[in-house]
Order: C-alpha cells, then structure tokens, then sequence
C-alpha cells in the first residue's frame, strides 16, 4: 500500500509526542489508586484508544480495533459487560486489597495476562519487546503468539513469564518445532487458539487491501513463509490469505489430546464458548480455558465472553481454570469478570494502543492504570483480594 506506510515511521515518532502531552508522567502514583487528574489525558485504560488513532496510519488502526461482519459481536462484548451489575460487600474492613492472584499454580501481581496479539511492530518499533518488557515489570504474564513480528527466543529474553501462543499450523513438522521453541526458550505455559480455522470476514480489511509493511514479519515461520501477507489488493485481506495458506482447518479433539501429550508445560486452551467445549477441553487435559471469541474478529453472530462465562464456569466447576478474554478496558470490568467466576482475564487491545501511544513507556503506564483501576474497585466492592471478588454476586443492568 504506497503512501499509506510511508507514513507510519513518522507516525511513530510523533507518538513519543502524545505520550509527554497525555499521559501521566509518572506511572508510579496511580499504584495508589489515583489518576493522573487536570492533564486532560489518559487517565483510565479505556483512554488510549483514540490517543492511538490519532497516531496510527488509517489501514493499522482498522485492523487492531476493527471486528469480523458486521461487527455485531465487537459491540456486544463492551454492552455485555457494562451490563454487569456488581454487588458489593459492606463493612469488610478492606483498606489497601491486595490485587495478587495465582495462575495456573504461579503467583502474579494482577489476575491479568497479555492476550496473545500478532505483528506488533505495526504499532511500535519496538513491538512485542516492549509490551513483553511492560508486562514483566508489572508482574503479569506476556502471551507471545504464533505471529508475533519478534522470535519467541527474543520475546522470552526481554523480562517476565511468557506463555507461547499456537496458531496450529498445515505443517505438522513445523508445530513440532514451535513446541520445542517454546519450552527451550523458557516459556511456562501453552496457550493454544481454536477458534480460527480460517480468519474472521473483516471487511475494514478487505476494503484497505490491508497487508504487512515490508519491514513486518511472521518472526517464527520460516524465511518466506508469510511473503503471501505482504501483497494486498482491495478487495482482498493479505494476512488473511497468509492465514489460509499456513493454518490448519480442521482440528480435531484427537489433535488437542497430541498437543496435551507433547508437551509438558500447562495447557490453556482458548477460544471456547460452549460450556460443552469446555468440558471436552478439560478431558483432553486442559489446565484452563479462555472464555474468548477472539474479540470479535472470528464469527459475527457469536455472544458476547462475558455472556457465555457463567455456563463455563458451572460446567467445567473445579476441573480446570476458566480466563475471560474479549471486551476488557478497566479495572471495574477485570472485577466483574472476577465476580462471574472467572480466574483472571486476557486484555488485549487496550495495551496495543499505549503501545502504539508510548512504545514501553506507554505500555507501562496503562498496565498502571488497570492496577490502579482494580485496586480501586476491589476497595469499593468490599474484596480483600481477587479470590474474594469470586464470591460477590452480580445482577443484571439495563
């Protein structure tokens, strides 16, 4: 696409711009639960979003921010939380909660991971190193996917847990390899994606003919092996026809029992809805489930998370953890995610766009402000921590 990436190196360095004019400038105070007021800037998560259109070229913010069809499930996911009333406990003594959480069995600062989310230096040059960086220093674990545009070797060496995400691919040789990548580089955990057998209608996409910058790259295929991504025409998705090119189709649960046998590290299985599907997960040996339509890029039509997680949660009880993926964008919703039963959350777009805002810096800012966001509502809803917000009741708000 000439013109449209020429612009982006100067894109980005006017983000750096943005970040002294909008964030706050020192994260730390926000631990404490207060914002950065009078700045007129981001002073909650959800506030980087149009920081990041402003500084991203048109086919890249459309391609982070944008949903599959209609895009029907994309607006769901956000009314489907906000319709979410959470009941709060009074008179619980609660002061200073703590935000802690475990994890399939390891201790974080937060019941939060990094959703894993491709190509990321189409937002920063910096890309996943930085955002993996920020989620260490924060204390939460970083999904690395399949297409991140780093290798997960160096993804793995820029600080914190790292749990490797797979896209199952046609070459079973090749995710073989991304297996034993993976556990060599020390990541802890595995998180595979089953709701894309082939990639979502995105019609923003297809308009733009949107495909990879040149200096963009599948980092963990092999040489060549995404050339397919980087030639768009309108009316034609080039990553998506990349993805038809390299995924598998039609996987089986034979294939997730293979993966369970493969591999030693905890499995996570992602992209579930019905509570039957995660059933089946938890007997081929998943170790948690993420209640995910892959924020709302895949099927148009399918609930919103938040809606499906309760029946998740009742049908799968204590067999496996249940993460909640697909809407996120504040403190208050990881509380109502906790308050449906859920472990802990993914949140994904939201520290896309710091990213893009801020590289590192922006990242860590916004993983600042869900603390102080989550901190806050644990207080207010009367949570000691988050095990206890799984214990609070919820109505329905219209």
């Amino acid at each position: 696409m000439p013109g449209v990436f020429d612009d982006a190196h100067r894109a980005q360095t006017e983000a750096a711009t943005f970040l002294r004019a909008h964030l706050h400038p020192d994260p730390a105070p926000l631990a404490g639960g207060q914002g950065g007021a009078g700045d007129g800037g981001a002073v909650g998560l959800a506030d980087f979003a149009e920081l990041a259109r402003a500084v991203l070229p048109a086919p890249v913010w459309d391609y982070v921010a944008g949903g599959s069809g209609a895009e029907t499930t994309l607006a769901a996911n956000r009314r489907a939380l906000d319709r979410v009333g959470v009941l709060p406990r009074m008179l619980r003594g609660v002061h200073t909660p703590s935000t802690a959480a475990r994890l399939l069995g390891a201790s974080h600062a937060l019941p939060v991971a990094v959703a894993p989310m491709a190509y990321q230096r189409l937002l920063h040059p910096d890309g996943e190193l930085a955002l993996a960086a920020a989620a260490g220093a924060a204390g939460v674990p970083y999904v690395a996917s399949t297409l991140s545009s780093e290798p997960i070797e160096r993804i793995a060496g820029a600080g914190g847990e790292v749990w490797f995400q797979l896209y199952w691919l046609r070459d079973r040789g090749l995710v073989a390899d991304l297996l034993d990548r993976a556990h060599a580089a020390g990541c802890t955990a595995l998180t595979v994606t089953v709701d894309v057998p082939v990639l979502g209608r995105r019609l923003r996409d297809l308009r733009n003919g949107f495909a990879l910058p040149p200096d963009v790259h599948a980092a963990n295929l092999p040489a060549g092996r995404d050339d397919l991504a980087h030639h768009g025409t309108p009316g034609v998705s080039a990553v998506a026809a990349h993805t038809h090119e390299v995924f598998a189709p039609a996987l089986t649960w034979a294939d997730l029992e293979w993966l369970r046998a493969r591999t030693p590290l905890p499995l996570v299985v992602k992209g579930v809805l019905d509570p039957r599907d995660a059933v089946l997960a938890a007997d081929a040996g998943a170790d948690a489930v993420v209640v995910s339509n892959h924020g709302g890029r895949q099927l148009d039509g399918a609930p919103p998370a938040a809606a499906a997680l309760p029946e998740v949660v009742d049908a799968v009880g204590d067999r496996c953890e249940v993460l909640l993926d697909s809407g996120i964008r504040s403190g208050t919703d990881v509380l109502r995610a906790l308050a449906l039963g859920a472990h802990g959350v993914l949140v994904g777009r939201p520290l896309l766009f710091a990213l893009a805002v801020g590289g590192r810096a922006g990242a860590d800012t916004a993983l600042a402000l869900l603390a102080a966001e989550l901190t806050d509502a644990l207080t207010l809803a009367g949570c000691a921590d988050p095990a206890a917000a799984r214990d609070l009741r919820t109505v329905p708000v219209d």
